[in-house]
C-alpha cells in the first residue's frame, strides 16, 4: 500500500502537480505475471517518440548478438517505417518476421535503442548464468522487443486516434500514421511466427516513452497541432487522462490478439518538460503504470556522431540508451517478479522550519540513503547576491515569483534534506519548491578569445580563462561535450558546445567548433562563462546497489569508457511543490 503525507488544505494542489495523490492498492503481485513470463517467448512492446526509437543515438554499442538469447524480428526493433505500408501494416512481407537475435542497428540518423540494455539485463535477473564466448542461454524466457512509434509525435499521433491523417495536422507531418495498427499487428506476427516454432508467445510490458512533443510553449500541454495550449495544472490532467486511457486500450487490444487475461503493465520514463510531471500523475493513478525515474544522468546525443555532425542535445547517446534500458529492466524485474510497489525517487512533503532560515523534504526514497552526488554529475548551480539562485538542482520562491537565496543543501537523514537559506522567510507569502536546471556552476571570465585549429575539417574557437578549472569541470568533461554561456539576454545571448578542454600554466582553455555557435552570437573578452548539462538536473540519488551488465563503450567522447553503468536512482524532476508552515 502506498503511504502520502497528508497536509490540510493542501491535497489538491498537490496532486495537481503529482507529489500526493489518493492510496493506491498494491503493484501488480508476482503471481499476477508469473505465467507470462514462463512463456517460451515473451514481448515487451515500446511505444514513443524520439528518445524510443534511438534518434542520433550513434555510433551504436551494441552491434552484434550479445548472447543473452533475446530477439528481435528481421525488420529490426523499429518495426514502423515511413512508406513502408504505414497504413496497412499486414501488407508487410512475412519474412521481415523471423526471429533473429537482438541487436542494434542503424537507420539513417536512428541508432542504439533501450531495447538489449533492457532485455538483456531483464534476462540476466531470470538467468542463473551469464552467457560465455559465443554460447547462448538456452533457458527462456527469450524477450523480443519491438517498437511502432516516430520521433515527434503526440501522443494521440501514436494512438488509435491517429492524429497524424487528420486534415488539420501540418502537411510536414502527415506522411505518418498507422504506429498503434502496426503494434498490433507486430504482435499478430509475433504470436505467428511463435506458434509456427511450437512456442508460446505472451507480453509482458508496455515500455511508453513519449511526451516532449506534447509540451507547450508555455509549460502547459498542447493535445494537439491545431487545439489551445491546456495550461498548467489542467493540461497535466489531461495527459494524465490520455495517458491511462492509452495504456488500457493498448493492452486490452494486444491481450485479444495474445490471449492474455490480465492487464499488461506499462512502465514509462519521466520526460523533461510539463508531461514528465503528468506521467507521474498517471502512475499515481493506474496501478498498472509505472514510473521507472527521469533520464537527466544519461549522457546526451551532444556526443553522437555520423554523416559528418553531431546529434541534438534533447536527444541520447548510444551508450545513454543502452544504460537507461538497464534502468527499465531492473525496475521491471522489482515490480513484475519481486512484486514491489515500486515508486522512483521523489519528494513527499517540504516544510519551513521553527528558525524560518531552513527548509526541510522528506523523500520517498526507493534504495535509502540519498546521496547529494556532486561527483558523478558536477554541482548543480547559480549565483544570487551571497547565496545561490538554484543549488544541487533545488529553487524555492515566493507567491510573487521571486527566487529566495540557498546558503547549503545538506543531507539529515536517510531520506530527508535540509535547504539553508541566506535569510528567514517571510511569514505573508507562500512558498514552492522546485528541482531541475541545467546551470553547472560560473567558470570565470574570458582572458582572451584566439582562433583554433581546424579539426576534421571545421574551424574552432579557443576561449582562455587566466586559472585552472580542469578539477571543477572533471565531472563534465566525463561526461563528454558540454556548454558554456554568457547568460546575456536577447541577441547578446552566446553559448557553445566545448568539446575539448586544456588546463596548463595557469590557463584553461575551452574549445568549441565555430558551426556550433548558437545564432553566431560571438563571445567577448571579460564576459563571465557559465556552464550547462544538456538536461535539467539535480544531484539527489539513492544507493541502489543493483550491478549494470554493460559498460561505457564509446571511448571517443568522455572519460567513462570501459565504468560499469551507475543504476542509482535520481531524483524526479518537480515543479512548484508547496512549502508548508513549521510541523516540525
Amino acid at each position: 500500500m502506498r503511504h502520502y503525507f497528508r497536509i490540510a488544505g493542501l491535497l489538491a494542489l498537490l496532486s495537481s502537480i503529482g507529489i500526493c495523490d489518493e492510496p493506491q492498492q498494491q503493484k501488480q503481485t508476482p503471481t499476477a505475471v508469473r505465467s507470462t513470463l514462463e512463456q517460451d517467448i515473451v514481448g515487451l512492446w515500446m511505444m514513443g517518440q524520439s528518445l524510443c526509437e534511438g534518434a542520433e543515438s550513434l555510433p551504436i554499442v551494441t552491434p552484434t548478438d550479445s548472447g543473452w538469447g533475446n530477439l528481435m524480428f528481421q525488420r529490426g526493433v523499429r518495426t514502423w517505417a515511413v512508406r513502408q505500408h504505414c497504413l496497412e501494416p499486414e501488407k508487410r512481407p512475412g519474412d521481415q518476421f523471423r526471429f533473429v537475435p537482438l541487436a542494434a542497428t542503424q537507420s539513417g540518423g536512428l541508432g542504439e535503442t533501450i531495447a538489449n540494455g533492457m532485455a538483456d539485463h531483464l534476462k540476466s535477473l531470470l538467468t542463473a548464468t551469464p552467457p560465455s564466448g559465443t554460447g547462448k542461454p538456452t533457458q527462456g524466457p527469450h524477450f523480443l522487443v519491438t517498437y511502432a512509434g516516430q520521433g515527434g509525435r503526440l501522443i494521440d499521433e501514436l494512438s488509435s486516434v491517429d492524429q497524424s491523417n487528420d486534415a488539420r495536422t501540418p502537411k510536414n507531418r502527415q506522411h505518418g500514421g498507422g504506429y498503434y495498427k502496426t503494434s498490433l499487428d507486430d504482435a499478430r506476427r509475433a504470436r505467428s511466427q511463435a506458434e509456427a516454432m511450437g512456442k508460446t508467445f505472451s507480453i509482458a510490458a508496455l515500455i511508453w516513452m513519449q511526451g516532449e512533443a506534447n509540451g507547450g510553449p508555455t509549460g502547459g500541454i498542447n493535445p494537439s497541432r491545431w487545439d489551445q495550449e491546456l495550461k498548467r495544472p489542467h493540461g497535466q490532467e489531461w495527459y494524465r487522462d490520455r495517458l491511462i486511457a492509452y495504456r488500457k486500450q493498448w493492452s486490452h487490444d494486444l491481450q485479444l490478439i495474445t490471449g492474455q487475461v490480465r492487464d499488461i503493465p506499462m512502465f514509462t520514463y519521466q520526460t523533461q518538460g510539463p508531461a514528465g510531471e503528468a506521467q507521474l500523475l498517471a502512475a499515481d493513478r493506474d496501478t498498472h503504470i509505472t514510473m521507472v525515474g527521469p533520464h537527466y544522468m544519461i549522457p546526451s546525443a551532444v556526443n553522437s556522431r555520423y554523416a559528418d555532425r553531431y546529434g541534438d542535445p534533447i536527444h541520447m547517446s548510444a551508450d545513454g540508451e543502452r544504460w537507461y534500458g538497464e534502468q527499465v529492466a531492473k525496475v521491471m524485474h522489482r515490480v513484475l517478479v519481486e512484486g514491489e510497489a515500486w515508486q522512483p525517487l521523489r519528494p513527499r512533503k517540504a516544510w519551513i522550519a521553527s528558525d524560518r532560515t531552513n527548509v526541510w523534504v522528506e523523500f520517498q526514497v526507493p534504495r535509502p540513503p540519498l546521496v547529494l552526488d556532486q561527483t558523478f554529475l558536477p554541482r548543480e548551480e547559480y549565483p544570487l547576491a551571497g547565496g545561490f539562485h538554484s543549488l544541487y538542482g533545488f529553487q524555492i520562491r515566493d507567491s510573487a515569483r521571486a527566487v529566495l537565496g540557498i546558503a547549503d543543501v545538506k543531507v539529515e537523514s536517510p531520506t530527508r534534506i535540509r535547504i539553508q537559506l541566506t535569510a528567514p522567510m517571510k511569514g505573508d507569502t507562500d512558498y514552492t519548491l522546485s528541482y531541475g536546471l541545467p546551470y553547472a556552476g560560473q567558470i570565470g571570465k574570458i582572458a582572451n578569445i584566439r582562433k583554433g585549429p581546424t579539426v576534421a575539417g571545421q574551424a574552432t574557437t579557443e576561449l582562455l580563462i587566466d586559472e585552472n578549472i580542469g578539477q571543477q569541470l572533471k565531472p563534465l568533461i566525463a561526461a563528454g561535450a558540454f556548454y558554456v554561456s554568457n547568460m546575456l539576454t536577447g541577441d547578446a545571448y552566446a553559448r557553445a558546445p566545448i568539446r575539448h578542454v586544456n588546463s596548463k600554466d595557469g590557463v584553461t582553455l575551452l574549445r568549441f567548433e565555430d558551426r556550433e555557435l548558437r545564432n553566431n552570437t560571438a563571445f567577448s573578452v571579460g564576459q563571465t562563462l557559465t556552464t550547462m548539462r544538456s538536461f535539467s538536473y539535480g544531484n539527489l540519488r539513492d544507493s541502489d546497489p543493483e550491478k549494470a551488465i554493460y559498460r561505457f563503450a564509446d571511448s571517443e567522447y568522455g572519460t567513462r569508457a570501459g565504468q560499469a553503468y551507475p543504476l542509482w536512482n535520481w531524483c524526479v524532476l518537480f515543479k512548484q511543490l508547496p512549502i508548508t508552515g513549521e510541523i516540525e
